[in-house]
């Protein structure tokens, strides 16, 4: 199931072409795409897991190509996006799903590379996956971009530095990317998720107010991205909480979450 031409009448179906397929948010996407009739260009740096996991699932094998790449690497994932353009055509959609969540603590020497490490993958990985199919969509004059941000990039959260800057780097990447590209018909969606229940949030150790199935969210975020909408949070009681977290003066906000839970750290005290 690794990437090939798709023979002719699968040819004319929609394509999506999605990063961090192995897991997760981009997983139940894939699951979410083919369900509506789309091919898949799945991309991952465990590619044996994610075919075992699309021939488990019953997958045409012509519906399905997986690309192995790390987002982190530019070269990787640029070249990646090429192959799926020579062998599969160029998407109609293109999903950067590729994301990690870990805590830092600034204090600790180590964690700066932790920090660089979350930013290669959730800001610069977005960029390079976009990057082959920007011109090539512009050309045809259509095609969505796809962004998966966090509320939390909407507000920082203590523990959490590195990943809530990196969500409203995210943010901030994609509103840029839409105003570029609106002359030209494609659509870039920022779609940002709350609390959903995958392997990135099965650790955390304080409450998740919301919490939504991946599934559920996979329905919603298709919808989003089939509207071509701009900005969508998901659950939509998230984006309200958010929004009032936004409106709340620095004292009280920083009283509010005095005590609260940390993210769990990738490294050592030294």
């Amino acid at each position: 199931m690794t990437a090939g031409r798709t023979p002719g009448r699968t040819a004319s179906l929609p394509l999506v072409f999605i990063t961090g397929a192995s897991s997760g948010i981009g997983q139940a996407l894939a699951v979410r795409f083919h369900q509506a009739g789309y091919r898949l260009a799945l991309v991952a740096r465990r590619t044996a897991e994610v075919e075992a996991w699309a021939q488990a699932k019953e997958l045409p094998a012509s519906m399905v190509s997986v690309y192995g790449a790390d987002v982190r690497d530019v070269a990787s994932i640029t070249a990646a996006g090429r192959a799926c353009i020579e062998s599969q055509g160029l998407p109609d959609v293109v999903i950067a799903s590729a994301g990690i969540s870990v805590g830092i603590d600034t204090a600790v020497f180590a964690d700066l590379e932790v920090m660089r490490s979350v930013f290669d993958t959730n800001n610069l990985g977005m960029a390079a996956t976009f990057q082959p199919f920007v011109a090539a969509m512009a050309a045809r004059g259509s095609g969505r971009l796809v962004g998966i941000a966090s509320v939390a990039g909407i507000r920082g959260l203590p523990g959490h530095g590195a990943y809530c800057s990196s969500k409203a780097g995210v943010i901030s990447y994609c509103e840029s990317l839409r105003g570029e590209l609106r002359p030209s018909g494609v659509k870039v969606v920022t779609v940002v998720p709350g609390y959903i229940a995958t392997p990135l949030t099965s650790g955390n150790t304080y409450s998740m107010p919301f919490l939504m199935p991946v599934e559920r969210f996979a329905d919603k975020a298709f919808e989003a991205i089939e509207a071509g909408a701009s900005y969508r949070v998901i659950p939509w009681q998230m984006g309200v909480v958010a929004k009032l977290l936004r409106l709340l003066p620095n004292a009280v906000y920083d009283r509010a979450l005095a005590g609260r839970g940390r993210k769990q750290r990738q490294t050592s005290d030294p």
